[in-house]
């Protein structure tokens, strides 16, 4: 398994880092099978598994519930846990007690934040205790109210400063690295160069030190895909075939068959 010290190492060596934000066991095999560096387990489960549509209303235990299905599904792959809306923005206290709840009750390595300089003091506090946390800049899905709605940031110039700023503050304050969201890709290469800590793009360009995906996204399960995604696979397309053929095998008695009947 990974360690913090590792990513930092990645980032030296020029190595880039791969990253799968994903919620439940089968996903999570698949992922470390397929030697992904780190699963991000990701309030966005509450748009992807619930059908939500914001991140607001997934709640602490709602998260603890998928990083175990994920930590039994990897158990060798490092395992990041979002902390979802107001389980951290209360105070110090509240932030500190529900991530420790996070890295006791699921297993994972670290946690993640979303936030700048307003954040700063809690991070501080939770690396104190002993927790890894991983910062989140650019656009951040818990303030999709303030923000106005999902939409590219960083493309004013003081959008671009404070994004800056908050970046080495956050590694200042002792975050293993940054995912950056929804950014020009000149801003993403200016942080990546500019901090000493790893960077990991979605919705950023190429120049950051790694990259992460949604698994459904990239598998290709909804109709459409946010610009950003590569889509690897048509899984939608696939499970629909499956599923049309599993119907009309049984109703025309092609199934089930001897084979799959016990004598």
């Amino acid at each position: 398994m990974k360690t913090i010290n590792e990513f930092i190492q990645a980032k030296e060596e020029g190595r880039k880092i791969t990253m799968i934000s994903t919620y439940d066991y089968w996903s999570a095999r698949i992922c470390e099978e397929a030697g992904v560096d780190c699963i991000l387990v990701g309030d966005s489960a509450g748009m992807v598994v619930q059908g939500l549509e914001t991140t607001l209303p997934v709640t602490l235990d709602e998260m603890i519930y998928h990083a175990k299905a994920v930590r039994r599904g990897a158990p060798g792959t490092f395992v990041v846990v979002d902390m979802p809306f107001m389980s951290y923005q209360v105070s110090v206290e509240d932030a500190v007690r529900n991530a420790g709840r996070i890295m006791k009750e699921t297993g994972a390595n670290a946690v993640k934040l979303e936030g700048g300089e307003e954040i700063v003091h809690i991070v501080e506090k939770m690396v104190g205790a002993g927790i890894p946390v991983m910062g989140h800049l650019g656009l951040t899905p818990q303030s999709v109210h303030a923000l106005g709605g999902y939409r590219v940031q960083g493309r004013t110039e003081e959008q671009q400063k404070k994004i800056i700023k908050d970046s080495k503050i956050l590694e200042q304050a002792g975050v293993f690295a940054i995912v950056l969201e929804a950014v020009p890709s000149v801003l993403a290469k200016e942080i990546t160069e500019f901090v000493e800590i790893p960077t990991i793009g979605i919705g950023a360009g190429p120049y950051t030190d790694g990259q992460v995906l949604v698994f459904h996204d990239m598998m290709g399960f909804f109709d459409r895909s946010p610009k950003f995604v590569k889509r690897y696979l048509e899984g939608k397309k696939l499970f629909l075939d499956a599923l049309k053929k599993f119907s009309s095998e049984v109703q025309e008695g092609k199934f089930p068959q001897k084979e799959h009947t016990y004598d």
